[in-house]
């Protein structure tokens, strides 16, 4: 399941359009369940952070962890 792209990348409305109809359909894959849908995005989201920790350097994790890095937080 993806996020439909939006027509403009600068057009907050088609974005909140696309992230809407991502959520329906999340919610429509699970029988229409909110909740089945949060638990399964969150399993979802656990395999891909699982998956990105093994493709990614042990040491790079360990810096990010212990906020050796200066991250951007937007």
């Amino acid at each position: 399941m993806s996020i439909p792209q939006s027509k403009s990348a600068n057009n907050p409305l088609s974005d909140t359009a696309a992230l809407e109809a991502a959520a329906d359909q999340a919610i429509a894959a699970c029988g229409g369940d909110a909740r089945e849908a949060v638990k399964a995005l969150l399993i979802a989201n656990e395999f891909l952070e699982r998956e990105m920790e093994e493709r990614v350097s042990r040491g790079y994790i360990r810096g990010v962890k212990h906020g050796r890095f200066n991250t951007y937080s937007g």
